[in-house]
């Protein structure tokens, strides 16, 4: 297992106050075509040129090591999709002894090579080329909802002002994404109601292919994901803005060519690069017993059979005890699905689910919370070529199966999940299902997956043997967040004591965010 070390100095605290920083920030500060100004505005390269790096910056799909420090070695960990079987000298995330050098990466990325961006983008395009900056705020986000959702408390509204950059609370941060996508979607939709011909196809990377309306539909099914995150905590914001998605005349995402996914430019998935050319990622052990105790066709698109137990997919367990990185090698690698170059930003099976969800809680999501639930699944069947949906949803019988470890028995599970597919007459069991189904179709997107299991609880993961927290993290919880990124306390202290002051507890990986409350689903 190889891992890549950071090499990058501290960022400068004036990038986040003013963006003013230029050390290594190049595709800010620079003139990105060698052209004058005049020459950059008349075919809006200044502009352009700005929002490109985001298409392989958002999920990082350009270089696999930075996607190893801002993904791989947390959410897609800690959500059970998959895990690098390496003890990295009892400092890993796997067994919740948190490493800061890893886990302010995603933070630092974010605001160096989006955000910093997209605010240039504001200065330039707002109030003179409106739909560009429409754009920008969809991206912005796309962005930082992930960022909230990893540590809560960010800067946002106040990005870019004097003095050190304040922090906003995660409900301050929500209500304004609601406010931006409103602003974007409007924006965009009467530029496709007049079909004004699209001034984004050059720069596009994405399989919107520059088309407004498609944006304003992407968007729309972003403020769904966004109403459903916050359904415990702000039911009533959570239903309005809901239903507003689904109300809007361009709607949400509904049929296959709606997937919103990118090409990386290297024409690689980095997923596959860490599993095979680096041979350090394996299928995590809750997809083994998920999608081997369903039966579930879409594990072989997903993961290869082993070495280790020839013919069979074999998982390992997150946060046990690994006696050397190479013990469990000739474990399942990934598969046919992340062989491609292609990254999903969102798809429309998870679309499907948040409706179904949105359903279950009595909001108009026009349909019913069963029809949308296997619409969900049958969308995911079609997204990954399998046949055989019809049987599969209609089984009420197969559940998740027990984990064996082949290596070592003192690792061996009961299945922990014990929900069918088959639609049932329980409401807390239906919503089990449906964020099991989302689980499965979402990968391999572990962020959004640990997102939705802290919110829910579901699907029901195994646990860690090896919790080295001292006694922070619960083993029975898990991390709830990411601590703020090592260069922020260093270079604006200020600034992240603003986002402890509403964070709700401790700047630590047990804290709570302001969505992922204590109480019951319903």
């Amino acid at each position: 297992m190889t891992l890549n070390i950071i090499k990058k100095t501290a960022i400068c605290f004036s990038l986040l106050a003013a963006v003013s920083c230029t050390d290594n920030f190049d595709e800010i500060n620079q003139n990105p075509v060698g052209a004058t100004t005049p020459d950059l505005e008349q075919n809006f390269n200044n502009i352009k040129s700005l929002i490109k790096p985001a298409f392989t910056r958002l999920y990082v799909s350009d270089f696999t090591w930075q996607y190893q420090l801002q993904q791989s070695l947390q959410a897609d960990g800690w959500s059970g999709y998959m895990t690098t079987p390496n003890n990295f000298d009892g400092i890993s995330n796997h067994n919740y002894a948190l490493n800061a050098g890893w886990n302010g990466y995603a933070w630092d990325d974010a605001y160096i090579r989006i955000i910093a961006n997209l605010y240039k983008v504001e200065q330039r395009a707002k109030g003179k080329y409106d739909q560009f900056y429409a754009w920008s705020l969809i991206i912005k986000v796309a962005t930082m909802q992930r960022i909230t959702d990893m540590y809560g408390p960010a800067v946002y509204s106040k990005f870019g002002g004097e003095g050190f950059a304040t922090y906003d609370s995660q409900q301050e941060i929500y209500n304004q994404m609601f406010k931006d996508l409103d602003l974007a979607i409007n924006d965009l939709t009467a530029r496709y109601n007049v079909e004004e011909p699209t001034k984004f196809a050059e720069t596009d990377l994405s399989s919107c292919k520059g088309s407004y309306g498609q944006w304003a539909k992407y968007a729309n099914s972003l403020r769904l994901r966004l109403a459903v995150r916050i359904s415990k905590v702000d039911p009533a914001l959570a239903k309005a803005e809901a239903e507003k998605s689904i109300n809007h005349p361009i709607g949400v995402f509904t049929t296959m060519a709606d997937v919103m996914k990118i090409k990386s430019p290297l024409d690689l998935n980095v997923i596959e690069q860490m599993s095979h050319a680096w041979g350090g990622l394996f299928m995590g052990a809750d997809m083994e017993s998920i999608l081997g105790g369903y039966g579930d066709p879409r594990m072989a698109k997903y993961w290869n059979t082993s070495e280790q137990v020839p013919g069979e997919y074999k998982g390992v367990r997150t946060g046990i005890i690994y006696p050397t990185p190479s013990t469990y090698a000739k474990f399942s690698q990934t598969g046919p699905r992340t062989k491609t170059g292609e990254v999903t930003w969102m798809s429309t099976a998870e679309v499907y689910f948040l409706r179904a969800e949105g359903a279950l809680r009595g909001w108009n999501m026009n349909g019913n919370a069963k029809d949308l639930y296997e619409a969900g699944i049958r969308a995911s069947f079609d997204q990954n070529g399998v046949e055989g949906a019809a049987t599969y949803i209609a089984d009420n019988t197969k559940m998740a199966k027990d984990y064996t470890d082949p290596i070592s028995a003192v690792n061996n599970t009961p299945a922990v999940s014990k929900v069918t597919v088959a639609w049932g007459t329980d409401k807390e069991v239906n919503l089990e299902k449906i964020i099991t189904q989302k689980w499965i179709a979402t990968y391999p997107d572990g962020q959004e997956a640990w997102s939705e299991y802290r919110r829910t609880g579901y699907p029901k993961l195994f646990r860690i043997t090896n919790n080295k927290s001292g006694g922070v993290i619960s083993t029975a919880l898990g991390v709830r967040r990411l601590p703020f990124s090592a260069n922020e306390v260093a270079n604006n202290p200020k600034g992240v004591a603003s986002g402890v002051a509403v964070l709700g507890g401790p700047d630590n990986g047990a804290t709570r965010l302001w969505w992922d409350t204590t109480g019951p689903n319903f």
